[in-house]
Order: structure tokens, then sequence, then C-alpha cells
């Protein structure tokens, strides 16, 4: 079978037995002119095929433009070809060959160049500038030109492809590429678990024990150290998991999705880490309490899908996805019933929550110091009347304008209270007005009492008469004279009292 030696023929060599030089010339420099050679030969051409691409692109560019002003001078006659010239002259365009030449022109100076050799080329045929004829020479020269640039373009693409393939005739250092490679690849470490996950058990800690001889007596003695397990093991305060990044978009894909939470799993590795799960139900939990039930259920349905791929161990994710996205009957009831069931249970637990956080919450309610004071209402009916007169001692020195300010501001104050506010102060009921009170937050709340007070609107008043029901007749004559001077005592003015935060 003969040998085929055809894969050696791209191989150009400097050095070969097979060379004959003259024997006047030692082997090692006819070795080095051969290479000198071989590497002038091959810069020459690239530098060939370079300049042959650059004017075939140049040119691509100048053809269309050309045309369009050979159609434009054919249908506007020699005026237009004068103005063109005009304008390429005066305002040249600075768009240019993308090249690194010195002195490189621009597009449109090379279109002057050759209007004007267009031009000069008519004027030697003898038409002259007022000639009728110089449109229809114009029009011809610019054809002639674009029928020769077809031409050069055609034999510069021939050109080019001959120096490419003479290019590619012999293997060269820039032909040789890497074709594979083969090296260890270190896994991606597994992501972390979630912020404030349960990650397996507490380590267990060794403990050394020592014999004595009286044990008894070590047992009785009092132990100067404290026990730090105990103290550590009080202040650590659980945390509870957090939702990452991933795990909030993971959260976010409708119910029922399996294919697309299949997916995503597979593209974000944090998403299936210890604790993402109690995560994903820590988010149900807030969203519900917040009324978005639709997210909290996606989030149950996701923290579900997590779940069952821990319990079905290592090839848990496929096996269950596997069945869940070819729709198995038995595994998706099972699932769908789990997901109805867990959602259910959040439902009343965050009910049960905000009940137990209505009934322990704090409140602002109006409550008389002691037993003898009572709170009354003093509500306005209306802004303050046109005519206003003051009658009766004490009254002398008051400004009726200063009363007129007064009263308006009250009604007005009162126009800004809540609309149950307003009903439960015109019922003039103590009780329906802490009710409302106690529906507001803390801080709204005891505005509405500062504004009450300053406004004049809340009254404390006690009640004149005691009861001394029970008392001893055996009294004597100073227990007498202090109940005198007891009943005697003036009433406390008004306005005296306080609300009580309950």
């Amino acid at each position: 079978m003969p040998l085929n030696y055809s894969k050696w023929d791209k191989l150009e060599l400097s050095d070969d037995s097979d060379i004959e030089g003259h024997p006047n010339v030692d082997k090692k420099s006819l070795i080095r002119w051969k290479q000198r050679d071989i590497h002038e030969k091959r810069e020459m051409r690239k530098m060939r095929i370079a300049q042959l691409k650059a004017d075939i692109a140049c040119n691509e560019v100048l053809k269309p433009r050309l045309q369009k002003i050979t159609e434009e001078v054919e249908a506007q006659g020699a005026p237009h070809f004068s103005a063109l010239v005009e304008r390429f002259k005066t305002n040249p365009s600075p768009e240019a060959p993308p090249t690194n030449a010195p002195e490189q022109k621009s597009y449109d100076e090379m279109l002057l160049s050759l209007l004007l050799q267009v031009w000069e080329e008519a004027k030697n045929k003898g038409v002259e500038k007022d000639d009728p004829k110089l449109s229809d020479a114009l029009v011809a020269g610019l054809k002639e030109h674009l029928v020769r640039l077809d031409e050069h373009q055609e034999k510069m693409r021939k050109d080019l492809k001959a120096e490419e393939e003479e290019q590619h005739k012999k293997i060269t250092m820039e032909d040789l590429h890497e074709g594979f490679e083969s090296h260890y690849v270190p896994p991606k470490p597994a992501p972390p678990p979630v912020k404030g996950a349960i990650v397996g058990d507490k380590p267990k800690k060794t403990v050394t024990e020592y014999e004595v001889l009286n044990p008894k007596g070590v047992a009785s003695a009092p132990s100067s150290e404290p026990s730090s397990s105990k103290a550590a093991s009080s202040d650590d305060v659980d945390e509870l998991p957090e939702l990452t990044p991933s795990l909030e978009q993971f959260s976010h894909i409708p119910v029922g999705a399996y294919e697309e939470s299949w997916e995503f799993i597979k593209a974000h590795r944090d998403v299936y880490v210890p604790g993402a799960s109690d995560a994903l139900l820590v988010a149900a939990f807030r969203a519900q309490s917040d009324g978005k039930s639709k997210w909290a259920k996606q989030c149950v349905h996701q923290s579900l899908l997590l779940q069952y791929c821990e319990k079905l161990g290592k090839d848990g994710p496929s096996m269950l996805f596997r069945k869940l996205i070819a729709g198995d009957v038995r595994a998706t009831s099972v699932f769908e019933k789990d997901v109805a069931d867990t959602y259910n249970h959040l439902v009343e637990r965050v009910r049960i929550s905000k009940a137990e956080e209505a009934a322990g919450a704090e409140q602002i309610q109006l409550v008389p110091e002691n037993p003898d004071q009572s709170i009354s209402f003093n509500v306005p009916d209306g802004p303050p009347p046109e005519n206003i007169e003051l009658d009766g001692p004490g009254f002398e020195g008051v400004d009726i304008e200063d009363v007129r300010k007064m009263l308006q501001m009250r009604w007005d104050v009162f126009q800004n209270f809540p609309e149950p506010l307003q009903k439960a102060l015109q019922a003039h009921s103590l009780e329906e007005v802490n009710k409302v009170l106690g529906a507001m937050k803390v801080d709204e709340a005891e505005q509405i009492v500062k504004l009450l007070d300053v406004s004049g609107m809340l009254n404390f008043s006690e009640n004149p008469i005691r009861d001394a029901t029970g008392k001893s007749e055996d009294a004597g004559d100073e227990g007498d004279e202090e109940d005198e001077g007891e009943e005697e005592a003036p009433a406390a003015p008004e306005g005296k009292g306080k609300g009580v935060a309950a």
C-alpha cells in the first residue's frame, strides 16, 4: 500500500536536506536568507490583503453615493452638478474610511476629485460651460466612471481571493490553535444556608470526669465557676430565617408552575439550601398578615416543594419534579392537598395572632382620677354666631373678638375629627368616645385627647356632695369641725383631670 504524503504539502521549511546551495556560501547563512525571504513575503501579502479589503469597503460606500449624484444630475442638469461641487468644496462632510493612514481623505473629498475629473473630461471633449450638451456630457462621464468602478471592484475581489488562497497554502504560526484542553475543574462550593436557619444538631461537647476519693464532699462544696453553658444557652436568641434575593424571586413563581420552578432551582443553587423552606414559611406568615394572600399561598407552595425534595433523599428534586411535570395523579393530588391544608392552617394562625395582639395592644382611654370625678364633653353645635353678648360678672374686661376666635377654633377642631368620633362626642357618651379612641393608634389617640383639652371640649368636674354615711356618731368636736370644713371647701375647677393609657 503506497504511503500518502499529501498532508505534509502545507509545511514550508526554511531548512531541507534536498536544497543545494552555492559552494562559497555556508549553509547557515543560506537558511537565514531563505527564512527572512519567507517572512518578508508573508508580511507583504498580509499588507496587500488589508489594502484590498480597505479599497473594496471604501468603493462599496462611494458607489451608491455616485449613483445618486448621477440620477440627480440627469434630472436637474448641470446647475445641480455645480452646486454639488461648491458644497463639497466649502462644506465637506468629515466622514472618512476607518483607517490609520495619515492625511486620509474623506468621502466627500473623493467625490469632489471625481466630479472635477468628469468636468475636465467634458471640457477636453469641447463642451463649454454654456453649451446645452453640457448636462448630457456630465451624465455620460459619471456613468462611465460607474462602469470603471464596477470593473475595478471585480478585479480587486479576484486579487483578494488569489492572495488569500496563496496565504492559506502553507501553515503558519497564525493558523495554530488549541484543539482541546483537558484539565481538572474543581466543583463550585456549596452555597451557605439561609441566615438564621437551624442546620442539623448542635455539636456534642466532650466532658472530662475525674475520679475522686470523696465524691460526696466534692458535690457538697460550692462551685466558684459559674456555668458558662447555661448562660450561653439562655442568652442565645433564635433568629428567624430571612428571604435571600433568589428565594424572593422563587417565591413569586405561580402556583402549579412546576416546570418553571424546576428550571429555577437548577439555575440557582442557593435556593435548595438548609433553612430555605422555613424562610418561605416566615415570608408567607408575614404576607398573610399584611393581606397579601396570593403571595402567601405562593410562598407556602414553594416551601412545600423544597420540603418534599429534602424528604425524598439525594435524588429527591429530580424524582419529585419528574412526577409533578408529567401530571402523575397520585403525586399531584397529595401535594396539592398538603398545600391547601398548610395554607388554611397558616390563615388560622394569622387570625389568632392578630386577635392576641388586639387583646394586648396599648390603648388610650379617658378615665377619671377618683370616683368623685366625672368627665363630660362641651361639644359645639356650629360656628360662632355673628352677634355675641357677654353678660354676668367676670366678663367686664373680656374682648368679644377673642371669644369669637376661641369658639371658631373649637368648631374647626371638631370638624377635623373623624366622623365616628364626632358622633360619639355629640352623644355625650364617655363609653363611645373611649371605644373610638381604643380603635386608634396610640400616637393618634394622644393627639386627639390633646386637641379635646386645648379646645375646651374635654371637661373634668367633681361632685360637691360627700357621702358621710357610716361615720361614727361618737366623734368629737374636732371631727365635726373637720367635716364642716370639708363641706365648705370649694369644688375643683373645671379642666382638671387626665387621660390614662390602658
